[in-house]
């Protein structure tokens, strides 16, 4: 009896599991320019001489020319100059005569920072800054009657003490105009979208994605990269009109992995009709004659019949010559890459089949028909496969979804998954492995 586990719409809609890779990269060149436009002028300022410490100074801190980043795998080193302007209180007592009041001076340091820049899972960019060290560039300087008062110490108390407002302001300018999550959510959005594969034959690549990683941000060849991973279900869908795709969710939390996995499998899909597979078969047994037993049992099989069984093919062979009439056999149907042929596994005789052939025609069994019949059941289905592979290929070589967005991909291996039997075909299924990148101009920077 005819029994089937697939259906055609089951198999023409399979998914397989996917990664995205949608690589990010920033020019430190352009990074360091991002930052200097955003930081500038005034970084901090204090107003008051009476303070917790009781420092008598008041302070104002200008960046005065620009900030220097270097990056060192996945950490910063920040060199600002810096203006100081320090307005002093001073008490002095020349020649027993009591002076006070409050000078200006101006100086200027050199500041290096450390920052290291990470990404929270609701994808705000983050940064930890502190101080490594600093060293003069001109030294703070006031002399009250000819008497010079030493406040360079005072200064370095003061900037001690305050360093951790001009690293809040590094971290907090970072974190204001770095931004990350918009970009991604494009790519998110445009990861949803069905490829047109192939206008001749309809065919669609649909994603479905389901999670979001990202590899962490390092530095190499003065480019900070990383990848963004999209994982999700990708099929071939076979549609005359783009097809309907569920509302998009909202962008997932962000998951950060050493490394992002770059199998990217999309399935091709071959497949023949019974009666057609019966048609290549009974070809190959046209006018071939078998003998059994020396030549005193001879038969011509006369014509093919299949269909599925669950998960077997089900071989129904008219036969004349010393036997007549039908015999069924059962086999494993298989896809082997290296032939792209579709073959036959363990074929042997259906169990009632069996039976009868004990009892009226047990030379039958002593001929290895069976095996002869396994041997001639070869469909050719590789032109298929590499028609489909090749057509997926061309559109994933240079695929522009809309300005500024490209997909590009290689797929690299063939991987035979299974035959399925479904109640009109047999089909072939196979993965093609490799990966694709989606590329958007806006994750190119910062």
């Amino acid at each position: 009896m005819e029994e089937y586990k697939y259906s055609d719409k089951e198999i023409q809609s399979e998914k397989h599991l996917s990664v995205l890779n949608v690589p990010v990269e920033i020019p430190i060149s352009e990074l360091e320019a991002q930052i200097n436009a955003k930081i500038k002028g005034l970084i901090y300022e204090d107003n008051s001489y009476e303070d917790e410490d009781n420092d008598n100074l008041k302070a104002k801190v200008w960046k005065i020319s620009p900030i220097k980043v270097v990056a060192i795998d996945s950490s910063f080193l920040f060199e600002i100059p810096l203006k100081i302007w320090v307005s002093a209180g001073y008490k002095v007592s020349p020649l027993g005569i009591t002076m006070s009041g409050y000078k200006d001076t101006e100086f200027s340091i050199r500041i290096r920072l450390i920052s290291k820049i990470g990404i929270s899972p609701d994808w705000q960019i983050h940064s930890d800054t502190y101080v490594d060290s600093y060293d003069w560039i001109t030294d703070p300087n006031v002399k009250v009657a000819g008497i010079r008062i030493p406040i360079k110490s005072m200064a370095s108390r003061l900037l001690n003490k305050n360093f951790d407002k001009i690293t809040k302001a590094i971290d907090d300018q970072v974190a204001a105009n770095i931004e990350l999550k918009k970009s991604v959510a494009v790519a998110w959005q445009l990861a949803h979208q069905p490829v047109l594969l192939s206008k001749e034959f309809d065919t669609w690549l649909v994603i479905s994605p389901t999670a979001i990683v990202m590899t962490p941000l390092l530095s190499k060849n003065n480019i900070l990269r990383s990848v963004i991973g999209i994982k999700g279900f990708t099929q071939t869908i076979t549609s005359a009109s783009k097809p309907v795709i569920p509302p998009v969710p909202k962008l997932p939390n962000l998951a950060i992995v050493d490394k992002v996995p770059e199998n990217f499998r999309v399935g091709l899909i071959s497949l023949v009709s019974y009666e057609e597979a019966a048609r290549l078969a009974t070809a190959r047994f046209a006018g071939e004659k078998f003998s059994f037993l020396g030549g005193k049992y001879n038969v011509e099989v006369t014509s093919i019949e299949m269909y599925g069984q669950n998960d077997k093919l089900v071989i129904k062979a008219g036969l004349t010559g010393s036997i007549k009439g039908h015999i069924f056999l059962k086999g494993v149907p298989h896809y082997d890459p290296a032939t792209q042929k579709l073959s036959l596994k363990g074929v042997d005789y259906d169990l009632d089949t069996k039976n009868t052939i004990v009892k009226t025609a047990g030379w039958l069994l002593q001929g290895q028909f069976s095996r002869m019949m396994e041997n001639k059941m070869v469909v050719p289905v590789g032109d298929q496969i590499t028609d489909a592979k090749k057509t997926i290929q061309a559109a994933l070589s240079n695929f522009k979804i809309i300005d500024g967005v490209l997909v590009k991909g290689t797929l690299t291996d063939i991987m035979p998954d299974k035959v399925y039997l479904t109640p009109k075909h047999i089909y072939s299924v196979v993965f093609a492995e490799g990966n694709v990148n989606l590329r958007v101009d806006g994750l190119k920077s910062f």
